[in-house]
Parts: structure tokens; sequence; C-alpha cells
């Protein structure tokens, strides 16, 4: 007789199907799973923001030199995210700011829940020392490239008035009047007494370009006003005489 063996196997099998399909789905549910470092080396699981509740402000004190501010925030937020809004407040660009929380300069993803920042908490803000430096230079450039300006505009001025007077000296030699020698001459070294003090202007950028702009034209005045006095000495005085008729 002959007896039905059961299958063994078959439920080995089908039991090894399970758990391998249950391992393959925790392995994915593990893969799904996000992590990230955090500052000072810690490895935790990675925000992920979902559609739900949204995450509660909460107000924080700024303290800077003798301001005071109080801005609100995210409880998630991070430390950058609260110089991009101080950015607004006091002028100063994130850059140029460091914060320090409970004693400690804090980083900028550091969050602040995760360093204990809490509602009425209090933060210091500090201007970064270097970038008081920079500004400073920056403030020293501004003002050595205004007065710069100033000076040159200061000589195009006083060009613009010597031009016009060889525009009349040129005009008058035209028409065949003659013009006294010692006006042309005095004129051409008014003219180069205005180079000279362009010459000492310390100019840069655009001051630098008008600065060239003016030199040439003093140039073109005293070039013209030699070739003027060529055609001036070419010019012979008009005399005039007056006869005196005598009547009876």
């Amino acid at each position: 007789m002959l007896k039905k063996k059961s299958n063994v196997y078959g439920r080995t099998n089908e039991s090894f199907t399970t758990k391998t399909t249950s391992s393959s789905s925790s392995m994915a549910t593990e893969e799904e799973v996000k992590w990230e470092m955090r500052p000072g080396g810690m490895l935790v699981q990675k925000r992920i923001n979902k559609a739900g509740p949204l995450t509660p402000n909460m107000r924080v004190r700024i303290a800077y030199g003798a301001l005071r501010y109080e801005i609100s925030v995210s409880s998630m937020a991070t430390f950058g995210e609260v110089k991009k809004v101080l950015t607004g407040e006091t002028g100063l660009e994130a850059d140029e700011q460091r914060v320090v929380f409970r004693g400690k300069e804090r980083e900028n993803g550091e969050y602040l829940d995760m360093c204990g920042v809490k509602d009425r908490s209090k933060i210091v803000l500090i201007q970064d020392p270097s970038s008081i430096e920079r500004r400073f230079l920056e403030m020293r450039r501004n003002a050595k490239i205004q007065r710069a300006h100033r000076a040159v505009s200061d000589v195009s001025l006083e060009i613009d008035k010597l031009a016009e007077q060889v525009s009349a000296i040129e005009k008058s030699i035209s028409n065949g009047l003659k013009v006294p020698e010692l006006q042309i001459t005095t004129l051409i070294e008014m003219l180069m007494r205005q180079a000279i003090k362009l010459d000492c202007i310390a100019a840069e950028g655009d001051a630098s370009t008008q600065k060239s702009l003016q030199g040439k034209r003093v140039q073109k005045c005293v070039e013209t006003l030699d070739v003027l006095k060529i055609s001036n000495a070419r010019i012979k005085p008009v005399v005039v005489s007056t006869k005196w008729e005598l009547f009876d």
C-alpha cells in the first residue's frame, strides 16, 4: 500500500518565500529613510516636510549692541535663516553677522530647536570684525573717489571759461582783427596751470576718465592758441589817421 507523502518541501519553500518578501519589504523601508549629518558629527534622520499642521512660529529676542530686536521665526528654522531676517532689520548682510546663543557662536546650518532655542529666547548678534574693516576701507575709497570727482569738476569749470576766451580770440583773428600777443600768451599760461592741477589729482575709475578728458581739452586749447598766435602775427594793424582841415 502506498502512502501519500506530505509536501514538506512545498511548505518550506512557502515559508522561505514569505520571509524573503517580508525581509525585502523591510529593506525597502530602510532604503526610503534618508540621513543627514548635523553640525558636530551627529548622524540623524533627515527632516522631511510632509503635509500636516504648520510648524509653529516663536518670538526670538535679538541683542545687537545697545539695540534690541524681536523677530518671529519658525521653531524649525536655521540660524542662517535668522540671519536673513536680521538683514532687513539691521542692514548687515548675512556674511557680516555672527550669532551667539548660550555663549557659543552658531553655524548657519544649525537648527534653532536642536540648539535649545525656545520662545522668547535671547540671541546675541555681533558684526564680524573683518566686515567692519572692509566697510571702513570701502568708505575711505568712496570718499577718495568723491574728492577726485569734485576736484576734476572744479578744474572743468575753469577750463570752460578759458575755452570761451579761446573762441573769442579765434573769432577776432578770423575777422582780421589783431589781438595783443600778451593776451594769447597769458591765456596759454592759465591753461597750463589747469593742466598741472589735473596732474595732481589722484583719480581712478570714472573720475580718471573725466580727468583724461579734461586734459585733452586743455591740450586742444593750447594747440589752437599756438596756431592763432602765428596767424595773429601776420595781421597788420589798422592805422587810423585823422586829417584836420582849416577853414577860413
